[in-house]
């Protein structure tokens, strides 16, 4: 194809529609109207001779065409930003709206710190927690809707970027004046005991030891080593008498109980401080998982993108 023939504004166009998939909201990042966007649409569709997007009920839906150039599109497009010049960016002034994913507990250990830092820093910025366990985070980063990603990963495709933040372990987490709190617990605790651990997803969504792949990226959906658990304990079953996906419940529920609870060594030092929980370790070695920040790589040069990269570190927990 003759690339003279293609007028690039409409390449434009064809990006942030099939970032937003809704001509509507499209115009609007665009200052176009819906007619105006339409009508480049249209041209680009004639030009390319691909019907690019087909109307649905979950709006724009891109056709095979379509998702083939979005990827080397937008690389394209970041190219041309990176040579013309990034505008400077300055944290106390700009006005740029930051979307993280996260859940809720890594939201409280990292995420409450830095959005008071940012408040003071660059107070006309808004920071988005979206959460991490019930949408396709890999699909939202390629499209551009979350800046950042943090949780822990089997696997990091390699169009993304990451970094890590921090290192956890599991940890046993109990009521205080448990019967267990004033001894070593044992493996045959645990098998006696009913326990208590937070699970994002089993089997049936798909999860394979732990872990959900989306588009390559393997996020973790059970927030303990289930296989060192149940080594420890065989040949007696662990009795998981609650599984919840919601880790900020787990105080309330052990506070009117004897279970014990399984978390992330990260998220019971905090039940510890704040809640007034006993820990304990436990009676085997599990594994040591790395928590991470994921963003696209396209994102790599952008420096506001950097600059809320730069800060995360210093916010990690102690």
């Amino acid at each position: 194809m003759n690339l003279d023939r293609i007028d690039l504004n409409l390449l434009r166009v064809f990006n942030v529609i099939f970032e937003e998939r809704n001509l509507l909201r499209a115009g609007k990042r665009l200052n176009l109207s819906q007619s105006a966007i339409s009508h480049a649409l249209g041209r680009l569709r004639e030009a390319l001779g691909d019907d690019l997007f087909v109307r649905s009920a979950d709006g724009m839906q891109p056709t095979p065409r379509a998702l083939t150039m979005s990827a080397p599109l937008r690389a394209a497009l970041q190219q041309i930003g990176s040579a013309l010049g990034n505008e400077p960016f300055a944290p106390a002034t700009t006005e740029r709206d930051f979307v993280i994913a996260a859940n809720d507990y890594m939201t409280v250990l990292l995420l409450e710190r830095l959005s008071q830092h940012m408040q003071q820093q660059a107070p006309n910025t808004n920071l988005i927690v979206r959460p991490s366990t019930r949408i396709d985070l890999a699909g939202q980063l390629d499209l551009g809707r979350i800046d950042i990603a943090i949780g822990v990963f089997a696997e990091v495709p390699p169009r993304f970027a990451s970094m890590p933040l921090w290192t956890q372990t599991d940890a046993l987490a109990m009521r205080h004046g448990h019967p267990l709190a004033a001894r070593d617990v044992t493996p045959q605790d645990l098998a006696a005991y009913p326990l208590l651990a937070v699970s994002l997803g089993g089997a049936e969504e798909g999860a394979v030891e732990g872990f959900i792949s989306e588009r390559g990226l393997a996020r973790e959906s059970e927030m303990f080593d289930r296989a060192a658990l149940e080594a420890a304990t065989a040949p007696h079953a662990p009795r998981f008498r609650l599984l919840v996906p919601h880790s900020l419940a787990v105080p309330s529920l052990l506070k009117a109980s004897d279970m014990l609870a399984v978390l992330p060594s990260s998220l019971a030092r905090l039940f510890a401080q704040r809640e007034g929980l006993h820990t304990a370790a436990l009676p085997y070695a599990s594994r040591t998982a790395q928590v991470r920040a994921v963003w696209h790589s396209r994102n790599e040069n952008d420096p506001a993108h950097a600059w809320l990269r730069d800060l995360l570190p210093g916010f990690v927990p102690q």
